[in-house]
C-alpha cells in the first residue's frame, strides 16, 4: 500500500490590526455617560447652574434690579386698577343715621379705590369697636359698592354711674351715652357700682316688679352684691344677695294681701330671708308707740 503524506499547511501571513480596546480615559467617559444620574445632571443641572449664574450676575447691578421692580409695579398697578376691581361708593345697612355717620367717619375712604387696597378684616374690627355695633360684615358687591351690614345693640336699661347715664344692652355691654332720663323713658334704670355686670338679674327683677310699675323708680346695686328696689315716696325693698326674684315676689304677695307698701313704711328689709323686717318712718313710729301706750293704759284700767 502506498502511504499518504499529510498535507502541508502554509502559515498565514501576519497582518497588524489596530487594538480595538479604548483608552482608559475614553472608557471611563463612556461608562460615565451611561450613568442615569450623570445624564440628568448634564441635561438639567448644568443649564440651571449656568442660568442661575447669569441671572445672579445680571441682578448684581442696582440699575437692573430697579428696572425690573419698576416693570413689576407697573404691571401690578395696571391690573389692580382695572374697572372691574374699583370700588366707587360705600353703603351702610342695618344702622341708624347716627351710627352710619360714625362708621363713615371711622372709614375715611377716598373713592374710587381699588379693592386690593381694602383690608376688609381690619375695617370690620374698626366698625365692631363702636359701642352701638354688635356685629358687622363687609363685602364688595357687584357695581363697585362696599357693603357694610351692621347689627346694632338694642338698649335694655339705663345705668346711672359716676360718668353719667349710659345705655346698656341685655348682656351689660355699653351701647352709648344718654344725656337725660327723658331721652329713654321706656327703659328701666339701674344704679350703683357693678350694676352693669348683673343686667340679666336686673331685668328679671323688673319683670317680677311689674305690679309696681307705676311706683317703681329703679334698682340700685348695693355693695356690689345685692339689689335695692327703689319706689316713690322714698320707699325701698332691700333684697338678699341670693334668690332676689323670689324674695321680691314674697313682698308683692304680702302687699297684695294687706296693702303693705301703701302704709308709712320706709323699707322692707329682706336681707335675712328668715327674718323680714319693716322699718317705719319717724311719724309712723310715734303713732305706733302712742297706740301702744293707749292700749297699755286701757289694759291697766
Amino acid at each position: 500500500m502506498m502511504r499518504r503524506e499529510p498535507p502541508v499547511t502554509r502559515p498565514e501571513p501576519q497582518v497588524n490590526h489596530p487594538d480595538p480596546a479604548p483608552s482608559r480615559l475614553k472608557y471611563r467617559l463612556e461608562r460615565l455617560m451611561l450613568t442615569p444620574l450623570f445624564r440628568v445632571t448634564l441635561r438639567v443641572g448644568l443649564p440651571l447652574v449656568i442660568g442661575f449664574g447669569a441671572t445672579t450676575w445680571y441682578f448684581s447691578y442696582d440699575s437692573n434690579r430697579e428696572a425690573l421692580m419698576g416693570q413689576i409695579a407697573e404691571l401690578r398697578d395696571a391690573f389692580e386698577t382695572r374697572p372691574e376691581f374699583m370700588v366707587n361708593l360705600m353703603a351702610v345697612d342695618g344702622a341708624g343715621d347716627a351710627v352710619a355717620s360714625d362708621i363713615r367717619a371711622l372709614l375715611p375712604l377716598e373713592f374710587p379705590i381699588s379693592s386690593f387696597d381694602l383690608d376688609l378684616d381690619a375695617m370690620r374690627e374698626t366698625v365692631v369697636a363702636l359701642d352701638a355695633v354688635e356685629t358687622a360684615q363687609l363685602r364688595i358687591r357687584q357695581g363697585g359698592v362696599l357693603q357694610v351690614e351692621v347689627v346694632e345693640r338694642v338698649p335694655a336699661v339705663l345705668w346711672r354711674s359716676g360718668a353719667g347715664l349710659q345705655l346698656l344692652d341685655a348682656s351689660g355691654v355699653r351701647v352709648g351715652p344718654a344725656q337725660a332720663r327723658a331721652e329713654r323713658p321706656d327703659l328701666p334704670v339701674i344704679a350703683g357700682p357693678g350694676a352693669e355686670a348683673h343686667v340679666d338679674e336686673a331685668l328679671a327683677l323688673f319683670d317680677a316688679a311689674a305690679p309696681l310699675a307705676g311706683r317703681l323708680r329703679g334698682l340700685e346695686r348695693v355693695g356690689e352684691r345685692r339689689w335695692d328696689v327703689v319706689l316713690d315716696r322714698a320707699q325701698r325693698i332691700e333684697l338678699p344677695s341670693r334668690n332676689a326674684v323670689q324674695a321680691l315676689e314674697r313682698v308683692l304677695a304680702m302687699d297684695e294681701a294687706v296693702d303693705m307698701l301703701a302704709r308709712d313704711i320706709a323699707a322692707v328689709d329682706l336681707r335675712l330671708p328668715r327674718r323680714p323686717t319693716l322699718r317705719l318712718r319717724g311719724g309712723a313710729v310715734e303713732d305706733y308707740w302712742r297706740i301702744k301706750a293707749l292700749e297699755t293704759g286701757e289694759q291697766q284700767q
